[in-house]
């Protein structure tokens, strides 16, 4: 039955006093809590705990989650957003990200591996290591826009709602964002390929 409902039916629900509705919003949206806050934290211990915070938010029902004013997981990731930067706050020497626990994302999918072209495998896997680190590279405040935007998919709106900020603000930081991640990639992929080549030469 809850899996059927919108997000605001489920927080209308929840409200309530409806335990089934918290439970069905939980398993909708901690995944994407998690990525973001590890996204933008690098630290999956910080990512962990700002789920647990954002839900216990929930819960409590200490929120102020205003339909008008954007989207409900627009809602919920302004809340995570809040956290990790107060963590940010309290430890600037957040623990890197540990990739191989990442939830599988570093592995390339079995679509993609090609065991006839091992290279091209390593080369496409280095791709996605580049751009993530890339994305952790970037100052928090143009990171945020390009975890909402590219990563999960948020209206200028939305995303706009999520930080507390005006769209044009969204739109400006993100363009920003892009170019310097068209830069950064740039450079890296130029000395990927080089790498490619040398080891072709071996072969």
């Amino acid at each position: 039955m809850h899996a059927n409902l919108s997000d605001d039916e489920l927080w209308r629900l929840l409200r309530a006093g409806d335990e089934g509705a918290f439970v069905a919003l939980y398993r909708r949206r901690q995944s994407g809590i998690y990525r973001f806050a590890l996204r933008m934290s690098g630290s999956e211990s910080t990512a962990e705990d700002v789920v647990q915070e954002v839900f216990m938010i929930l819960m409590r029902g200490d929120g102020h989650y205003d339909a008008t004013r954007g989207s409900f997981p627009a809602y919920l990731f302004g809340i995570a957003r809040n956290q990790v930067l107060r963590r940010f706050e309290k430890d600037r020497f957040l623990a890197p990200l540990n990739e191989s626990e990442d939830e599988g994302e570093a592995t390339l999918p079995a679509s993609l591996i090609t065991h006839d072209d091992p290279l091209g495998d390593l080369a496409r896997q280095e791709t996605i290591e580049m751009v993530r680190q890339a994305v952790q590279a970037l100052p928090v405040h143009y990171r945020e826009v390009v975890l909402l935007c590219d990563l999960h998919e948020l209206s200028y709106a939305e995303a706009a709602a999520a930080l507390g900020c005006a769209v044009g603000t969204v739109r400006s930081r993100l363009h920003r964002a892009r170019a310097l991640l068209v830069e950064r990639l740039g450079a890296q992929q130029t000395a990927i390929e080089r790498r490619a080549d040398a080891v072709q030469c071996l072969v």
